[in-house]
């Protein structure tokens, strides 16, 4: 058995056990090494609501803020590599009319690189989706709004706004760009994992953005893309054999942060027995994915864990460490 395998079954347990216990409907967890070699496996449940449905390891995922690394911030970084942007040049560069009301406010001069690292004064949460369904007139209407300047938090905000400036750069929206290999956009209900029974939209979503304000501005630089977990290892293993090409990716902004990435710290999702040299992201409907550059090997554990409702202690937090740490035993 290779040490992939042995990783992916001790990593199991706690998966197993959280399934058995009833806090999440199912997942499916995968580790990959720089050389190829991978291991995947499922359990539990896709869906339990209105009917069950067995989780499978095809099954597609809505990755959620994962979208953040796998596909904006990419392509961030792509267009400063190609000379399109400046990543210090403050979004209006691409954005001129941003609060261009008051050509004196902050808000003007945030750049992209303070928006990749969340280092920006913008709110954690803002319920966009309740000012309306109209995607143009959301999109104008964030584009004017006035924000209380705050402490630099983890911020959807940061990446909505990127969003609107790959959107004007592209000339057209984010739904209508291709989201790279594996990705898409949305997926075949009968082999999505469930989301949440959704209050507002009146059904539970499968197959359908689970974001709330990605749902409205129908496609967002924050959430929207979906994947499975082959989707995604192979999207680690990609990053584990460009590491060079790929520096900002793993370039300090923070004690917390990368460019787009979360990088190890006291308490983070990856569990404590990372290398400094790992970079990982998580996403709010239970997904995640963890590359350690210096061992060479990457993971995800991609959950349901929403389903059939947010309002529920699901135990990821907690989940995540351990797999995380089982990943990385001795």
């Amino acid at each position: 058995m290779s040490a992939v395998h042995d990783q992916l079954e001790r990593a199991f347990v706690p998966l197993d056990a959280a399934v058995e216990a009833g806090r999440i409907p199912g997942g499916v967890l995968g580790v990959v090494d720089a050389s190829g070699n991978r291991a995947v496996r499922a359990i539990g449940f896709a869906e339990i609501v209105p009917e069950r449905r067995p989780m499978r390891e095809d099954t597609w995922f809505d990755l959620a803020s994962i979208s953040k690394v796998a596909f904006t911030t990419d392509r961030i970084i792509a267009l400063a590599a190609e000379g399109r942007i400046d990543l210090d040049a403050p979004l209006t560069t691409v954005l001129p009319d941003y609060r261009h009301y008051n050509l004196d406010n902050w808000e003007r001069r945030v750049t992209f690189r303070q928006c990749l690292g969340h280092q920006t004064p913008f709110p954690a949460v803002f319920p966009l989706y309740t000012y309306g369904r109209d995607p143009d007139l959301l999109r104008t209407f964030l584009l004017q709004h006035e924000f209380a300047a705050g402490p630099s938090v983890y911020s959807d905000i940061n990446y909505i706004l990127l969003g609107l400036a790959l959107e004007r750069i592209e000339g057209k929206w984010i739904r209508d760009m291709d989201p790279g290999p594996g990705f898409a956009w949305s997926a075949d209900p009968a082999n999505a994992a469930a989301t949440e029974d959704c209050y507002w939209r009146h059904r539970v979503l499968v197959g359908e953005v689970h974001d709330d304000n990605c749902s409205a501005l129908q496609g967002a630089g924050h959430a929207g893309l979906f994947g499975t977990v082959a989707s995604m290892l192979d999207f680690a293993a990609d990053k584990l054999a460009n590491a060079g090409s790929d520096a900002l990716i793993r370039t300090p902004l923070s004690a917390r942060r990368t460019h787009g990435w979360e990088r190890p710290y006291d308490g983070w999702s990856g569990g404590e027995l990372c290398t400094p040299q790992t970079i990982g992201h998580t996403g709010f409907t239970g997904t995640g994915i963890w590359i350690d550059f210096a061992r060479g090997q990457a993971w995800t554990l991609l959950t349901n864990r929403v389903h059939p409702t947010r309002h529920f202690d699901s135990g990821i937090f907690a989940l995540r460490r351990a797999v995380g740490d089982l990943i990385n035993a001795e």
